[in-house]
């Protein structure tokens, strides 16, 4: 493990951390965001890179698209802006086409500096204050994420939340994969363990309806490539419903390579699955190592809470009152397909 300054924004000092794991992996994650800045594994002999990345602290703060950050307060969707909670109306900045909010309004927590609280060898911990009405959310809110990088080649993220005050929260970690290298993820093979989707308006709000997969493009429920849905003009930014209970951790996807065979496994405690296969990508500056960064050059799978939740009293509750903590655990292990 180790932690170099890795620049400064409006004076507070931002920190890279290496994280290296008994196999080989190494994964670097900045302060910014509580960002995942590269991820390596070991694969056949050497190592793979399996996310986009950014080089400069400046590439981050003014480019990234949220890329391998944590979003929140509330990751994801609010239509209009605005929930309601125990009667009073919230607003948050409607930073999505000035109609909605995204990602916590605009400079949600991927888009700040969180401290780091320890580090280890394979893992570290970040931690983050958010004020009553940061944002116009209700309620003092303190946010842990914790990244373990285990052996065999699995990177685990553990999020947590405490508030002061009635409130909502909606975490995610917003990375990129590409497991090859390619252009574009369109090769790429992805199965989802989801019957159903929340499908989404002409605003990609949620309408509110819970849809069954079967008989659309969304049906991920035999692996398949992604080029089948681009190739016809198909896009993919929906949440997915996990089968098998909230709370516990479960398979969510898998996402793999024909190319090189890498193989990664997303295991979650969340209800929904975000994804995104990267349509809008038009990064203005160069990636790790010179790559460019464009339409499907790499595709979110975002375990979360679902979209505008708050506004949609059928879908899981993601209210969190003082008293309670709000956990949640991701994974995301690598291996060989085998073939």
């Amino acid at each position: 493990m180790t932690v170099r300054v890795f620049g400064e924004v409006d004076g507070v000092v931002v920190h890279e951390v290496t994280l290296r794991s008994p196999d080989g992996a190494e994964a670097k994650i900045i302060t910014w965001g509580a960002t995942v800045r590269d991820l390596l594994v070991p694969h056949r002999g050497g190592l793979q890179r399996v996310i986009l990345g950014l080089e400069t602290l400046e590439d981050h703060v003014a480019h990234s698209p949220h890329m391998g950050a944590v979003a929140g307060r509330y990751a994801n969707r609010l239509r209009d802006g605005r929930f309601t909670l125990d009667g009073r109306v919230f607003e948050v900045p409607r930073n999505l086409a000035g109609r909605h909010a995204v990602h916590g309004g605009g400079k949600g927590f991927g888009k700040r500096p969180w401290r780091l609280a320890w580090a280890e060898e394979d893992a570290c911990a970040l931690t983050l204050f958010s004020p009553d009405g940061d944002a116009g959310f209700p309620g003092d809110m303190t946010v842990t994420c914790v990244y373990r990088l285990l052996a065999p080649a699995m990177l685990r993220i553990e999020l947590s939340a405490t508030c002061s005050a009635a409130t909502v929260v909606n975490l995610c970690s917003h990375c990129y994969f590409n497991l090859d290298g390619s252009e574009t993820i369109a090769d790429h093979r992805l199965k989802l363990e989801a019957s159903f989707m929340t499908p989404v308006d002409e605003e990609t709000i949620p309408t509110g309806e819970v849809r069954a997969v079967a008989g659309t493009p969304f049906d991920f429920r035999t692996e398949r490539a992604i080029r089948s849905g681009t190739d016809d003009g198909f896009r993919c930014d929906h949440n997915f419903v996990i089968a098998g209970e909230a709370g516990t951790l479960r398979p969510a996807a898998v996402l793999s390579s024909p190319l090189n065979g890498l193989r990664m496994d997303v295991r979650s405690t969340e209800p929904g699955l975000q994804v995104y296969d990267g349509a809008k990508l038009a990064v203005p500056v160069r990636g790790l190592h010179g790559r460019a960064y464009g339409a499907f050059s790499g595709l979110c799978l975002e375990p979360q809470h679902f979209p505008d939740s708050p506004n949609r009293p059928h879908f899981p509750s993601t209210r969190l009152d003082p008293g309670e903590v709000r956990r949640q655990i991701t994974e995301y292990a690598f291996s060989d397909r085998g073939d």
